[in-house]
């Protein structure tokens, strides 16, 4: 019997693979916060589990979204944003030293979190209407970079270092994917030290600093700043190839290891699944990554090209910028484990960009493959 007579049509074109995929990660996630809460559904696993099956179901539904959508609303939905940063920054509301959202009374919305996606849909747009011969002309270089470092400037002054760097790095990525000639990416780093040096004295605050220095000498200081990297490591290496056994976590259950439920779940979960555990989420991590640049080969237009490497990027940036500030290769930026930290920022933002390329990837003339 054909499968379309037992299975809807619309249901059946769904990319199964990849939604697999992406609800295996979040139930392993649920898995490690059930067990950082100490074998308990509370306060951490059950509200988790509940928001990644409503985002989950919004990112299907987003991919029955036509892709001209993204491509009219990207640049209209870019300038809400960034006029909601502004609000932000002149009434949103403050919570542990942070002005990051904005009260809506049942919840709390962050606007730096839908940017993420919206600067690799606006700067797609951009390049898109750009024509080709002037995509390497230095004079469209200047709307590009106003267009990145507006929002990013904004997020900066929440203060929020670790989303404003996703944010310039997602739309930088639509750049070099655009064309704009490498010299002037090999200028940029030859400038970083000295613009990096500008802004480490002038524009960070004093605690990122100080989680810039710890990273260069996670010694200095363990039991205090350096406290959250070091307990960290002794997490990691502890878990050893095999880990301690699911519930035999002895870092997070005696609270040596601080935030084991947010930006250090990985800790939490590689003392328990050890290195195997560690290699198998970044395989299924890279496997989404791979099906997303997929997406941006088989697209027949340029829009969908840069947005789906672009978005495909953002969901590598944040769970490699992650990794490595838990094993102590990048400073403490406070970016979580999308689908395994708590929080529902994180996870609505990848499973938006999920749903975009899903919607992608129905484009006419594009077979959903896996």
């Amino acid at each position: 019997m054909p499968r379309a007579s037992v299975v809807p049509a619309e249901i059946a074109r769904l990319p199964w693979g990849v939604l697999l995929l992406t609800f295996a990660i979040g139930a392993f996630g649920l898995v490690v916060l059930y067990s950082a809460a100490g074998g308990s559904l509370r306060p951490w696993a059950l509200p988790q589990g509940v928001r990644f099956v409503v985002f989950l179901a919004g990112a299907a539904a987003l991919s029955r979204v036509p892709a001209r959508i993204w491509r009219s609303g990207s640049l209209p939905a870019y300038g809400v944003l960034v006029l909601l940063l502004l609000f932000v920054e002149l009434l949103g509301r403050v919570s542990g030293g942070s002005q990051r959202w904005i009260s809506l009374g049942v919840f709390n919305l962050q606007p730096s979190e839908l940017m993420k996606p919206a600067i690799v849909l606006a700067m797609a747009r951009f390049y898109d209407m750009l024509p080709p011969s002037r995509t390497r002309a230095l004079a469209s270089l200047l709307p590009a970079g106003l267009m990145i470092g507006v929002p990013a400037g904004l997020i900066m002054l929440q203060p929020d270092l670790g989303t404003a760097l996703m944010v310039s790095a997602g739309g930088v990525t639509v750049m070099f994917l655009a064309g704009v000639p490498l010299w002037l990416f090999g200028a940029a780093a030859v400038a970083m030290p000295i613009v990096g040096t500008l802004a480490f004295r002038f524009v960070l605050h004093d605690y990122q600093r100080n989680r810039i220095l710890i990273f260069l000498d996670p010694e200095s200081d363990p039991l205090r700043t350096g406290y959250h990297i070091t307990q960290s490591k002794i997490a990691i290496g502890s878990g050893g190839v095999w880990g301690k056994g699911f519930l035999n976590g002895t870092q997070n259950h005696l609270d040596y290891l601080p935030e084991g439920h947010t930006d250090f779940a990985l800790a939490t979960m590689m003392e328990e699944w050890g290195f195997v555990g560690g290699c198998a989420l970044i395989l299924g991590f890279m496997l989404l990554v791979r099906w997303g640049v997929r997406v941006g080969q088989r697209a027949q237009t340029r829009f969908a090209r840069l947005a789906a490497a672009g978005l495909a990027t953002t969901i590598f940036f944040y769970f490699a910028i992650n990794m490595a500030m838990v094993m102590g290769l990048a400073p403490v930026v406070g970016v979580p484990l999308p689908l395994v930290s708590f929080g529902g920022s994180a996870q609505m933002t990848v499973l938006l960009c999920i749903g975009i390329l899903m919607s992608l990837d129905r484009d006419p003339g594009q077979a959903t493959r896996w």
